[in-house]
């Protein structure tokens, strides 16, 4: 099975990693490994992101990733999962902010946005045990370390 990647970059090159990136840690996910899917990801300046993150969040601050399901018709397919769209300036600033490595911070906010756009979500403390369960494994497959452990 494969996953088709849509990348379109609007923040500019400087740190943000390159369509093969995407598209290894994407294909990672378990779930993607038995069945064709497509992602686009939008990769925005913080003031794009900023009026994502107002218009269908109504908060009104630019944020790291925002993830939008496909909803299908009834009776109509598709191998569409949605759209991510990550802030670029936000992801760099985190990363710092938190002492983490830059690519480790795209991969697991990439995972973290297309688990979303299968369905996972981390609304509950139940939920969000399962999915920060699922990504830790996701990202240890891929050599990179747990995101939620504190960095000394």
């Amino acid at each position: 099975m494969s996953v088709a990647l849509f990348l379109r970059n609007e923040a500019g090159r400087a740190g943000v990693p390159t369509r093969k990136s995407f598209a290894a840690w994407i294909s990672a996910i378990p779930e993607l490994r038995r069945r064709n899917a497509e992602v686009n990801i939008l990769i925005v300046d913080t003031r794009e992101g900023r009026r994502f993150n107002r218009e269908f969040r109504h908060k009104d601050y630019a944020t790291n990733v925002l993830s939008f399901p496909f909803d299908r018709l009834p009776g109509q397919e598709s191998v569409l999962l949605g759209d991510l769209v990550i802030c670029a300036p936000v992801v760099a600033r985190e990363a710092a902010e938190h002492g983490k490595r830059p690519r480790e911070h795209w991969a697991h906010l990439t995972i973290h946005g297309v688990l979303h756009l299968l369905g996972h979500d981390h609304e509950t403390d139940a939920q969000a045990r399962a999915m920060e369960a699922l990504e830790i494994r996701i990202l240890a497959g891929l050599g990179i370390r747990n995101p939620y452990e504190p960095i000394n």
